[in-house]
């Protein structure tokens, strides 16, 4: 009966000191239209607040958009960890909110998407991640 109770107990502890898992990390590219450079820049210095409670209430944390000129074109290069455990539903979640719709509404005509992602009706190209340093 000890060795239950030690076992149980030893069990119990581990899973109380146990890390939650690391967080699902997604990166995208984009092209950024030059005449609205300026336009989105301002835009994301002073984000809507419903806008980022959305993107929290959707369980995304650390997002970044980065801007890179590259042989005269501009590009955003977009990254963010996920916590959650149905990136679908939350995404879908995100779509259907009325404030993140008008806020796509502004951002969505700057962007220039790559080929691939405009032959797919997506603005944002999926990257894959090739190291990580945690």
């Amino acid at each position: 009966m000890r060795t239950c109770i030690a076992l149980l107990l030893a069990v119990m502890l581990a899973g109380c000191s146990a890390e939650p898992p690391a967080p699902k990390r997604f990166a995208w590219v984009t092209g950024l239209k030059p005449e609205k450079a300026a336009y989105y820049k301002q835009l994301h210095a002073n984000p809507w607040p419903s806008v980022n409670r959305r993107l929290k209430e959707s369980h995304i944390q650390n997002y970044s958009i980065h801007l890179r000129e590259i042989e005269g074109k501009l590009y955003l290069f977009s990254c963010l960890e996920y916590t959650g455990d149905d990136w679908t539903a939350d995404m879908k979640m995100m779509a259907a909110d009325p404030e993140t719709q008008r806020w796509w509404k502004e951002t969505d005509p700057c962007q220039a998407p790559l080929p691939e992602a405009a032959a797919q009706g997506k603005i944002w190209s999926d990257m894959e991640e090739v190291y990580h340093l945690r």
